[in-house]
């Protein structure tokens, strides 16, 4: 497949695994729209990366997928859409879409006025986090937990094939979400790893609600108009972050896509 065989598609890209769902989303919602889907292993993981080298990567990333014409890119995943995207805004010409907490729904469907983001550690810890839950300081008490260790369990695939372990690993953030505040009754699930863990949350605490923060952003993204429901299915790759172990992972959730390697 060639660029020219896309019509206006939206690009969505994160380093990965994670970013599949928000494809899924896409084509659930408009069948017939051409996607170009990008995982970018070979600056895999973003989470772990300071904001000046994940705005580096944003932008060399974002211009090459601006070679195919994309009616809008999205950066399916919570670290650089808080951390990078509006300073890289005026930097593009495409329409960028991020994925953000969903702090209002959370604080709207919270009893108890408690509520968790959970997501990589570079994430709640950064100084963009803080400023990102600031202006809700008054409506509610929001916490930002590190779920590092849970999303490990969707890179490996273990998520899949060592259900009792990922469901100890769930468990123990739980216990440890509890310790820090026993009031939280409401956690959305930031980054794009965590809503393919959605059921093992559930299962460790039923009485909570977990929110998926690309529901939002898929109702309002950018979409252009339809092409011909192809998904031209790309990967760069580095040293233990080679493209056929990407696309085993792929199979292991049902999804049979052969990714063309790319380099920028």
């Amino acid at each position: 497949m060639t660029q020219t065989d896309l019509i206006s598609p939206v690009a969505v890209f994160d380093a990965g695994i994670g970013s599949y769902s928000i494809v899924a989303r896409i084509r659930e919602k408009w069948p017939q729209k051409d996607i170009v889907y990008l995982a970018d292993r070979a600056s895999f993981p973003y989470g772990r990366k300071d904001s000046d080298e994940l705005g580096q990567v944003m932008l060399r990333t974002i211009h090459f997928l601006e070679g195919y014409h994309p009616a809008s890119i999205v950066i399916a995943s919570n670290a650089p859409s808080i951390m990078v995207l509006e300073t890289i805004r005026n930097k593009v010409k495409t329409p960028l879409a991020g994925v953000t907490p969903p702090l209002a729904e959370a604080i709207e469907k919270s009893k108890t006025g408690h509520v968790a983001i959970m997501g990589v550690q570079s994430l709640v810890e950064s100084v963009m986090f803080a400023d990102f839950i600031a202006p809700f300081a008054g409506q509610a008490t929001v916490s930002g937990l590190n779920a590092s260790p849970a999303i490990d369990h969707v890179e490996n695939g273990d998520f899949l094939f060592k259900p009792d372990v990922t469901q100890a690993t769930v468990d123990r953030l739980v216990s440890e979400i509890r310790a820090a505040d026993p009031l939280i009754d409401v956690l959305t699930l930031s980054s794009t790893h965590l809503p393919w863990l959605r059921d093992y949350f559930e299962r460790a605490a039923p009485d909570c609600i977990f929110l998926d923060p690309a529901d939002a952003m898929v109702e309002q993204l950018d979409i252009g108009p339809m092409g011909h429901g192809k998904i031209h299915a790309i990967a760069t790759e580095a040293p233990g972050y080679e493209i056929a172990e990407f696309e085993r992972m792929l199979a292991r959730i049902g999804v049979d896509l052969t990714l063309e390697k790319v380099s920028f």
